[in-house]
């Protein structure tokens, strides 16, 4: 490999990312995978109808609902730039995915662990319960192509090497992000006189704000974590001169 021929390889991705991206290789291929799992479950809510279609706010009441949209949104950007090889839409959808993968991994986390506890702390009894298969798609299978996404095709960070506010910052934008969802079913809930998940009728106002601020914290311990495992995964970096460290 000539010299010209090795800047332009290294140029195509960051060299800490552990595949080819964007490529229409694995790159593509994963992305396509998610795209189609997210079209399946916004396909289901169409043809699975019950009173949440009809309510203010119809399933984005769920944060299950917003992390898909986010997801989708995240990947979108992914495939388009696996197929146009636009530096311009890889960056987007690597900012994207700072927010979308955390959200995701915090969704399973939550929903599965409540579920564990009691079915009813998420589901509400008026509702029947998921087809595993289903339920796999909207709470397990988001959080797992996303994190694939995030070790194995993205950089470490959108920016390298990380600012030593990243930490605050990342810490700020989480509970901010948590408390705004808080605010959204509040509004939903002024409007249809019910919560999207039980566990929420079941708190009163200072335990739903400890629940919001404990997401918040999970959500940035998650986060933390990722770049944790990125860092054994592919290395870190050294200073500012993006040396490879393994």
């Amino acid at each position: 490999m000539s010299a010209a021929e090795a800047v332009k390889k290294l140029g195509s991705r960051h060299h800490l990312q552990r595949f080819e991206s964007p490529s229409r290789g694995f790159s593509g291929v994963l992305h396509v995978a998610g795209l189609i799992c997210f079209y399946i479950d916004f396909k289901y809510l169409v043809d699975h109808p019950n009173v949440i279609n009809d309510s203010y706010g119809w399933h984005l009441q769920y944060l299950t609902i917003i992390g898909l949209s986010i997801s989708a949104l995240c990947f979108t950007c992914a495939l388009l730039a696996d197929t146009l090889s636009s530096p311009l839409l890889f960056t987007l959808k690597n900012y994207l995915a700072l927010i979308a993968t955390p959200i995701e991994i915090l969704i399973s986390l939550l929903y599965w662990g409540l579920r564990a506890i009691d079915p009813q702390l998420v589901v509400p009894p008026d509702l029947p319960m998921l087809p595993l298969a289903t339920d796999f798609a909207f709470h397990l299978f988001p959080s797992v192509l996303l994190t694939l996404d995030t070790l194995l095709l993205s950089p470490p960070w959108p920016t390298a090497p990380t600012p030593p506010t990243a930490s605050f910052a990342l810490l700020t934008s989480s509970t901010v992000l948590a408390f705004a969802y808080w605010f959204w079913i509040e509004l939903c809930y002024s409007h249809n006189g019910f919560y999207p998940y039980p566990i929420f009728a079941l708190l009163d106002t200072w335990q739903r704000v400890g629940l919001f601020a404990l997401s918040g914290i999970t959500m940035w311990i998650v986060a933390a974590g990722l770049r944790a495992v990125y860092a054994v995964v592919n290395g870190v970096e050294e200073g500012s001169l993006g040396v490879k460290r393994e």
